[in-house]
C-alpha cells in the first residue's frame, strides 16, 4: 500500500478511537503510527488483522470486574502511548521486515499473543476464584502480575483464536489458526513467568498500597520492593510480543 494511503487510513482510525475514548492522546499518536507501518508493510490484510486484535480487545477490555477483583493499580482504560507500542510495536516492526505472506504472518503472531494477555486480563478479573502464581503455584490477590485464573486462561486461548482466524483468513493459510494460538497463548504464558519473576515490584508509603510503577496513581514516588526497576508491564508486554515474533519466524517454515 502507498505510504500517503496508509498514513491517511491510519490517521482516520486513530482519530475515531481517539474521539471514542479507547485511547489518550499520546496513544492515538503511537496508534497512528503503528497502523500506518502495518498497512505499509502488509496493505489490506495486514489491516484486517490489526483491526480484529484493535476491536476485539477494546472490546473485551470493557468487559467490567466482577464483585472487588480489580487489577492491581491500574493505568486509565484509555490505552497511552507506551501501552500501544508495547501491544503492536513488534507487529509494525514485522509488517516492515518481511513481505507477503511472512510479513502478516508476523503480525498475527505478535497481535495474537497481545490479544491472549489483553483477554486474559480482562476476563480474569471475572473469576470467582482467586489467581494463583503462574496458574499452579500459590494464591495472590486479583490483578497481581503472573497470576492467572482458569478463565483468564480460557480468554487468552480466544484472544489468540480471534486473530489468527483473521490471519488465516485474509492469507488462506489454514495452519495459522493452531500455529497462532500456540504462539499466542505461550507469549502470554511468557508474560506472566516476566511479571511474576522479574517485573518491578513497588510499594506506595503514603497509600500503603503495592503498585506496579515508579510513580503511584496518587502521584508520589515508589519505593522498589523486588525485581527490576526498568521492568514495567509495557516493557514485559513488548517482550512477549518479541518472543512471538521470534517462534513465528521459527514455526515459518512449517507454514510456508
Amino acid at each position: 500500500m502507498p505510504l500517503r494511503l496508509a498514513a491517511t487510513v491510519g490517521a482516520g482510525v486513530a482519530w475515531i478511537a481517539w474521539r471514542a475514548g479507547t485511547l489518550t492522546l499520546s496513544g492515538a499518536v503511537a496508534a497512528w503510527t503503528v497502523g500506518t507501518l502495518v498497512l505499509y508493510g502488509t496493505g489490506w490484510n495486514g489491516g484486517a488483522v490489526l483491526a480484529a486484535f484493535f476491536i476485539s480487545s477494546n472490546l473485551v477490555s470493557r468487559v467490567g470486574p466482577r464483585g472487588t477483583l480489580v487489577q492491581l493499580d491500574p493505568k486509565s482504560d484509555r490505552r497511552d502511548l507506551w501501552q500501544v507500542y508495547a501491544n503492536g510495536g513488534a507487529a509494525a516492526a514485522g509488517a516492515l521486515a518481511a513481505q507477503g505472506d511472512l510479513g502478516i504472518w508476523l503480525v498475527t503472531a505478535t497481535l495474537a499473543a497481545a490479544a491472549a494477555d489483553t483477554w486474559a486480563t480482562s476476563l480474569g478479573t471475572r473469576s470467582a476464584m482467586a489467581p494463583r502464581l503462574l496458574g499452579f503455584g500459590r494464591t495472590v490477590p486479583p490483578g497481581t502480575s503472573g497470576g492467572m485464573t482458569l478463565i483468564g486462561s480460557a480468554g487468552g486461548a480466544v484472544g489468540a483464536l480471534v486473530v489468527s482466524a483473521t490471519g488465516a483468513l485474509v492469507t488462506g493459510t489454514p495452519a495459522m489458526i493452531p500455529a497462532g494460538i500456540l504462539i499466542g497463548f505461550s507469549g502470554m504464558v511468557v508474560d506472566s513467568m516476566l511479571g511474576a519473576g522479574l517485573q518491578g515490584r513497588f510499594h506506595c508509603q503514603t497509600c500503603d498500597e503495592a503498585s506496579e510503577w515508579r510513580v503511584h496513581r496518587c502521584g508520589r514516588p515508589t519505593v522498589l520492593r523486588g525485581g527490576l526497576t526498568w521492568l514495567d508491564n509495557d516493557m514485559v508486554n513488548f517482550l512477549a510480543t518479541a518472543f512471538a515474533a521470534g517462534a513465528a519466524l521459527v514455526s515459518w517454515r512449517w507454514l510456508d
